[in-house]
């Protein structure tokens, strides 16, 4: 009889997001979460991904354009309506745009189908632009969640503006696995970790890098990522004339510290943006950020204080800020010590309760439409 009452506390949660085969934060902080959760005694934890294998033979089906998105969708479909009802909450990955339609929904609409309550956890820095033009579907389709989370209070202060209510539980990063390393004096030894995509500016960081170089020959940068700008950015560094610029192309999550620790100042270009992990994990591994101040970059970084800011675009004065790190050993350690204390809001003792506290009121309020959230739990999980 005990142990039936102790079964009966355990809420099962279902993520539904991107597995490792899909580049980006998503898949990343998905796997974080889970591997965390599966350690609470209160919860039984499960994963379902987005973009599922096909099993045998058949998953040839998925190395065809067009043909990979039709079998692909079919699959976790079919895994949504079989998996779903298992669990007392679903809990959504969210990007935006197409993504939205054909990841997150099915997810919503079949939970709801099943009487199980939803947790969207929206991610994309995109979201002011996909709730104005596709304000007709994905405002609906966001309302019949039982509780929208975002990871920072940029987004928080952007749904508003849609009439939206959404809680901010920050990202989490796994400070243990990014180890911490003392940078006196700083070497000109650059780092970009972003996809290469065309929103993520990766062509400003280049182009500061070549500044840079003018002035430093030794500088080295490395860019880590990929994506469907890769061939015109590395022949932008080819026009640049760039030498020491090393394009890495995907690098897994698990080995991704090791390149953080060989590198001494991180510079990011965004010219849209939430709360990038990759400037995170820099603040945890001892690395100062140069950074434009787009989205909801401004609310994790202070200018001066726990990394530079400057405008998008603006990539000679990226270049600037860059040697004034160079030159002044006082400024970047102080940017390096507040930007450790910074990235302590993103441990896993920090945001525990909020996850926890989350996924309770959303199995104990049984009779309501949605989940408010307690004055101290907001509190506690406000980004700023």
């Amino acid at each position: 009889m005990a142990n039936e009452n102790q079964n009966a506390k355990v809420t099962r949660v279902l993520l539904v997001a991107p597995s490792f085969d899909i580049l980006g934060g998503q898949a990343v902080q998905a796997a974080r979460l889970m591997e965390r959760l599966q350690q609470e005694p209160s919860l039984s934890v499960g994963f379902l991904p987005i973009n599922p294998r096909l099993p045998g033979p058949l998953r040839q089906l998925q190395k065809i354009k067009y043909v990979r998105t039709l079998v692909t969708s079919v699959a976790y479909l079919m895994t949504l309506l079989l998996r779903l009802w298992k669990y007392d909450v679903i809990h959504v990955f969210s990007a935006s745009y197409f993504s939205f339609l054909i990841a997150p929904t099915p997810a919503i609409l079949i939970a709801k189908l099943y009487g199980r309550k939803v947790l969207l956890n929206y991610h994309s820095g995109e979201a002011e632009d996909h709730l104005q033009r596709w304000r007709r579907t994905a405002i609906p389709t966001l309302k019949l969640a039982d509780v929208v989370v975002v990871p920072s209070e940029y987004l928080v202060e952007v749904f508003a503006k849609f009439g939206l209510t959404a809680y901010p539980i920050n990202n989490l990063i796994d400070i243990a696995h990014f180890p911490f390393r003392q940078r006196v004096p700083l070497r000109p030894v650059f780092l970009s970790n972003r996809n290469l995509e065309k929103h993520y500016g990766v062509h400003t960081v280049l182009q500061a890098f070549g500044i840079i170089q003018e002035r430093i020959p030794e500088a080295t940068l490395t860019i880590v990522g990929d994506g469907s700008q890769r061939q015109v950015l590395e022949s932008l560094a080819l026009e640049l004339g760039l030498k020491h610029a090393l394009f890495r192309g995907r690098v897994d999550p698990t080995t991704i510290a090791s390149v953080y620790d060989a590198a001494d100042i991180y510079l990011n270009g965004s010219e849209i943006d939430n709360q990038p992990l990759s400037l995170l994990e820099a603040f945890a591994c001892g690395i100062p950020i140069v950074t434009t101040d787009v989205g909801g970059i401004p609310y994790i970084v202070t200018d001066g204080v726990s990394g530079m800011l400057v405008p998008p675009g603006d990539f000679a004065l990226l270049a600037e800020r860059a040697m004034q790190l160079l030159n002044d050993s006082g400024l970047a350690t102080q940017l390096i010590e507040q930007g450790r204390t910074e990235c302590r809001k993103y441990s896993w003792d920090f945001v525990r309760g909020a996850w926890i506290d989350t996924y309770r009121k959303l199995t104990t309020q049984r009779g309501e439409t949605k989940v408010e959230m307690s004055d101290a739990t907001e509190e506690k999980i406000a980004t700023r």
